[in-house]
């Protein structure tokens, strides 16, 4: 199969604004919402993507359950933790552009991925085109499934991160889960079982949208 990967697109953050004021009004009233971040390549001005929008509800560990359910009420289908610590991800069928959405615990090391070599991409152009180059170039190449597509993406991820300000300890618990690149699902889980319980599906989507 190939991995589709476009060029960055200025309308991604408008459906993000979009499907961020769909899920204020789906979480409305829940104490413990901390903040929506939209995160992954498709935040990054001028960084090539998956068409795949990754979306972070940041919220206290007592609100992490309420808003699961209020998310579920509203159509999302959650599939647990995927063995990712404090990261919740849900799929709404129907979304355009999809969406990977995840509900983080406050300070967990997964947002902290995220957020942290999002914010460094955005204003590293050089590592931000070094990163945009290396994903049109395994975008050319077949792969068996989007987990070897982003295994393939492990060196410059890991880069990535080391210059994000990771330390040594938390690179190795990154690790530890193949969390790849910002603990959004470029997680090799060689016998594709959920393994907090939920449903797994088929093709897992990176987290880093492209």
């Amino acid at each position: 199969m190939r991995i589709i990967v476009e060029p960055y697109n200025l309308q991604w953050p408008v459906a993000f604004d979009a499907v961020k004021a769909s899920i204020h009004k789906d979480i409305d009233g829940i104490a413990g919402i901390l903040g929506i971040e939209h995160v992954g390549s498709t935040a990054v001005p001028g960084l090539a993507a998956k068409p795949v929008l990754d979306i972070d509800i940041v919220v206290t560990r007592p609100a992490v359950p309420l808003a699961i359910a209020a998310l579920e009420k509203s159509g999302y289908i959650y599939y647990g933790t995927w063995g990712i610590p404090d990261r919740h991800a849900l799929r709404k069928a129907g979304q355009d552009p999809a969406v990977n959405l995840y509900v983080c615990v406050e300070g967990s090391l997964s947002l902290r991925n995220h957020l942290s070599v999002r914010d460094l991409l955005r204003t590293d152009e050089t590592l931000r085109e070094e990163y945009g180059a290396v994903k049109m170039d395994l975008a050319t190449k077949e792969w068996d499934n989007v987990n070897a597509y982003s295994v393939a993406k492990n060196e410059i991820v890991g880069k990535l991160l080391a210059r994000a300000g990771m330390g040594e300890k938390e690179l190795a618990d990154i690790e530890s889960v193949n969390v790849w690149p910002w603990g959004a699902g470029v997680r090799v889980d060689r016998d594709r079982n959920n393994v907090d319980g939920g449903t797994k599906p088929p093709i897992l989507e990176d987290g880093a949208g492209a």
